[in-house]
């Protein structure tokens, strides 16, 4: 047996290795997105990005019918984009087995909300398995895929940041040989989901979860650990680890499968203490329902419902304030969030304050837009919102306002969600401007490739899908290719689409400053010549991280380490105080 040192993502990807896995697929997103990444060294397994969520759950879904077993891998808002096939799913069941992580986001660390998808498992009707370390982030992810077979339905293992990001020991295991061969059986009965068959299923679906139920009060990933015997918790996944921190004496009932609970179990342990606990992050996903089987217990009238629990908040919020907390003294710094030096971004984010738009924003890197000095975003719901808000917004607005109103996304997004936007924008005659930032890659979570790039999840050349044709065959007339480091005329640009009656479309085409394939001709980093600067901070409103004031002199600095050489900073300067490393003034 070999021991090595691995996340909770690496951990998951070994699993679906061992499991005998043939495909997965998924959609990048913090914290998930490292589980496909680590799947490629697994040569056995296809592993694949998809455009979005859906699409992802509906290829594990096609393998899986045709008997193979899948894992499906998303953050917990792409099980929102997913849930249209999901629960239809769980009415079908599967054929080989199908896994779908969701890895949550507690504190919000990379999110925009903070939803807690337990509740979907309920929703549902899917089983759902919460790992507490990377070893059962392993052991767990072949075990979803023995119930998915057994138990004939798609299983949730459910992540979050601190169990996909954390490593910890893990025993690896072999890959089995004798994994079946994948073909088809024709049951259109169990997989064509008209209502005549739907309505046969269903008690099929509630039958499947009792016997869960029943199931999972005997099996050894629910366990009780003794302690001094005084009080009980239940708790489960990362909460199972500050619980054990915290209240070292007590008595334990550690949950590995969050939905459906073990009732039984639960009765069994409640019973024998005065005081129980339940310790959940988040939602009081599994107090209620203790509650709900008559039990009284501690919970979120003492456990904050917002924000990851620590053991210093566990002590101070169940205990007082005087309770010991962490040691704060050696935190670093903030460290704001910002666009990368040279990013293509910045300088329409800086044209777009310039022209007093009104922007509707989306997921991704240029979310930064929002941030000062540039300051320049208005809304941002979820990937994709950013083209439907700015038509809704310009359907209610007088002609000179709606005007105003400008819709930003990313090249990732647009593919991921935004196309039917801007259907909608052309079919009911909006007046909106949409800019596409195309970056050539999925940026924010890491650079992972998407169908703009020109490459697959294992570094194989792809068509790349041309956006500008994609608009035209949607019907938009008006389509404007433009590089945004030429600040002048990206300018030009949005005033005029701004001031045109009728949707149009302004796609930015640079590549990401962090792809190397896409910039291999280094460009020379920029100097600030003090002669001719005045101090005048025109070029701190763009918000590059390479330029730096200096207080003392009262001039701008660029740092040449990390200058990319844009010259977005140089258009800005009405003194031409910015030239090249070398240059002569």
């Amino acid at each position: 047996m070999k021991k090595v040192l691995l996340s909770g993502n690496e951990a998951i990807a070994r699993g679906t290795y061992e499991a005998g896995a043939l495909v997965a697929c998924a959609y990048p997103g913090t914290p998930s997105t490292e589980i496909l990444e680590n799947i490629t060294q697994y040569q056995e397994i296809d592993a694949s990005w998809a455009p979005n969520e859906k699409v992802a759950l509906e290829v594990g879904i096609g393998a899986c019918f045709g008997g193979a077993r899948a894992l499906v891998t998303m953050k917990h808002v792409g099980v929102n984009v997913a849930a249209d096939p999901l629960f239809t799913l769980s009415y079908t069941g599967v054929c080989g087995g199908l896994v779908l992580v969701t890895a949550d986001d507690p504190e919000l660390h990379s999110s925009q909300n903070e939803q807690d998808n337990r509740n979907f498992a309920k929703f549902a009707k899917v089983p759902m398995l919460e790992p507490a370390d990377s070893q059962e982030a392993l052991d767990y992810t072949k075990l979803a895929f023995e119930i998915s077979e057994q138990f004939d339905t798609p299983v949730f293992l459910r992540s979050t940041t601190r169990i996909s990001h954390s490593k910890s020991a893990v025993i690896l295991g072999e890959r089995p040989t004798d994994i079946p061969e994948p073909k088809l059986e024709r049951n259109p009965a169990k997989l064509v989901m008209l209502p005549g068959n739907a309505r046969k299923l269903h008690p099929v679906i509630e039958q499947r979860t009792l016997d869960l139920e029943k199931w999972a009060c005997d099996q050894s990933f629910n366990r009780i650990e003794k302690g001094a015997g005084k009080i009980g918790v239940i708790t489960s996944g990362v909460s199972y680890q500050y619980v054990k921190e915290t209240l070292p004496e007590a008595d334990v009932l550690k949950l590995g499968m969050v939905y459906p609970l073990p009732k039984q179990l639960i009765r069994e342990f409640a019973a024998q203490y005065k005081t129980l606990y339940v310790i959940e992050e988040l939602d009081p996903f599994i107090e209620e329902q203790v509650r709900a089987m008559g039990i009284e217990v501690i919970g979120k009238d003492k456990i904050s419902i917002c924000g990851e629990l620590t053991p210093g908040r566990i002590k101070m919020q169940l205990f007082g304030q005087d309770a010991p907390t962490e040691d704060t003294s050696a935190e670093l710094p903030p460290r704001p969030p910002s666009m990368c030096p040279g990013c293509p971004h910045r300088g329409v984010f800086y044209e777009l304050k310039k022209a007093k738009a009104y922007v509707s924003g989306d997921i991704g890197c240029y979310t930064l837009g929002f941030m000062p000095p540039l300051s320049a975003m208005d809304t941002c719901i979820c990937m994709g919102a950013s083209v439907g808000i700015a038509t809704g917004i310009s359907k209610v607005l007088p002609e000179e306002e709606r005007r105003k109103v400008v819709a930003v996304i990313g090249d990732s997004t647009f593919l991921h969600t935004g196309i039917n936007g801007l259907m909608d924008m052309v079919y009911n005659k909006s007046t909106s401007t949409l800019i596409i930032l195309d970056n050539r890659i999925t940026a924010m979570t890491g650079r992972q490739e998407n169908p703009t790039s020109g490459y697959q999840l294992n570094d194989l050349e792809a068509p790349r899908v041309d956006l500008e044709q994609l608009c035209r065959a949607v019907g938009v007339k008006h389509v404007t290719i433009l590089d945004p480091y030429d600040l002048a005329l990206t300018g030009k640009v949005i005033r005029a689409e701004m001031a045109r009656p009728e949707v149009s479309v302004i796609i930015t085409t640079r590549p990401c400053m962090l792809v190397p394939r896409d910039n291999m001709i280094p460009r020379p980093p920029l100097l600030v010549d003090h002669d001719k600067c005045t101090g005048c901070k025109a070029c701190l409103q763009i918000g590059c991280p390479a330029i730096i004031w200096d207080a003392e002199k009262k001039k701008s600095v660029v740092d040449p380490i990390i200058c990319t050489g844009c010259k977005v900073c140089l258009q800005t300067c009405r003194f031409d105080a910015f030239q090249e490393c070398g240059e002569k003034s």
